[in-house]
């Protein structure tokens, strides 16, 4: 059997911050309940003293009215599944994951309870097993972090069969239905990558592409499209660089030393190295730990690893992409669905950013910005 969590948690997220009332509101601001209520719905009515007394008491509390949530709506109770690989500090998915969070502290008074499933994301069996459980769980709606493609598939069907909405985050996967998805375009991102490479080393060299090993023997999605989008590229642009294909393990790092010893063995020049996922820092810390030097590096996201590794000058450029606005609105659409049934965009792009090692301290990150 393949190790996979799932943990239950019931919201409001009443123990996470003292709850502001309206009557309390009300005290501050010297005015009657109905008066504040008046002014948070626009229902007119109201003296300019009073409404301005009221936004000034609102502005300073930093109440978080929703006022896209009805009477009717706090009534009812929904099961919402989370179903994404397995989340660490720093890294990538914990960041969807805060994204997800972020979006229940909004929807506050919404009668949520949230369950999530992870799996291990380099084990296409861990993956199917979690998946199997998921299928038989009572519940509302789901959200999805896709890895591998047949197995979303899968899955998705069996939602269909049962009308479950869902909504995929990191990436869409063709032959599915889902309401929505929030994600960066991976075959623009591989695009990108080698348009970014080839303008900062010279034409005809080598560029080593690092791909994680998996159990099963089966890429992510995402690993598919960005290398799709490499290549094209490289095709289009009439590019005369040598493609080196390099696999690197995250399950049995161990390994990792073998598969660059050997690289960095046969192949004396080495000037660009490309990882197509969130782990530039494994090949990052073995050109450091060997005194490796002159290589160019791009990898993908901003993990607190991946970050260290820019701004020691390591990796040259890192590409995000937004993973705390994917978890978020899809979090958040999914609510807003659910409660009113209301028109969704299914189609959701993200930006992708390219920071270094000058820019990487005036970024801001999602928990910073006003949503």
């Amino acid at each position: 059997m393949h190790e996979h969590k799932c943990i239950k948690i019931k919201s409001n997220f009443s123990s996470m911050r003292k709850k502001i009332r309206i009557i309390d509101i009300a005290k501050m601001a010297g005015v009657s309940k109905g008066t504040v209520d008046r002014v948070m719905h626009n229902r007119g009515n109201v003296s300019e003293a009073a409404r301005k007394s009221i936004e000034k008491v609102l502005e300073q509390v930093n109440y978080k009215h929703n006022i896209h949530v009805s009477s009717i709506s706090l009534k009812s109770r929904y099961k919402i599944v989370v179903a994404t690989p397995e989340v660490s500090p720093g890294a990538y998915w914990a960041s969807i994951h805060n994204g997800i969070q972020h979006a229940l502290e909004e929807y506050e008074n919404v009668r949520v309870e949230l369950q999530v499933f992870t799996y291990n994301q380099y084990d296409i069996y861990s993956c199917r097993e979690t998946y199997e459980q998921i299928a038989g769980v009572e519940m509302d709606a789901i959200i999805i972090g896709p890895t591998f493609k047949e197995e979303t598939v899968n899955l998705c069907k069996r939602m269909d069969e049962r009308e479950i909405p869902y909504i995929f985050v990191d990436s869409n996967i063709e032959d599915t239905s889902p309401l929505a998805f929030f994600s960066a375009d991976h075959y623009v991102c591989g695009y990108m990558i080698a348009k970014l490479i080839t303008s900062i080393i010279p034409d005809h060299t080598n560029i080593a592409i690092f791909q994680a090993v998996r159990t099963g023997d089966r890429s992510a999605n995402t690993t598919i499209l960005r290398k799709k989008g490499f290549t094209d590229y490289l095709e289009k642009n009439k590019c005369t660089n040598l493609i080196l294909s390099i696999p690197f393990s995250v399950m049995e790092p161990e390994d990792n030393e073998m598969y660059l010893t050997r690289l960095f063995h046969s192949q004396k020049d080495i000037p660009a190295i490309v990882v197509l996922n969130s782990r530039g820092n494994f090949i990052a810390n073995y050109l450091e730990t060997n005194l490796i030097e002159g290589v160019k590096m791009i990898c993908m996201d901003l993990t607190t690893a991946n970050i260290e590794a820019l701004k020691k000058g390591q990796i040259d450029y890192l590409i995000g992409q937004e993973p705390e606005y994917q978890g978020f609105y899809a979090m958040k659409t999914m609510l807003e669905y659910l409660i009113f049934k209301k028109p969704v965009q299914k189609q959701n792009y993200v930006q992708l950013d390219i920071l270094t090692r000058e820019n990487i301290d005036f970024y801001k990150s999602f928990n910073n910005i006003m949503y």
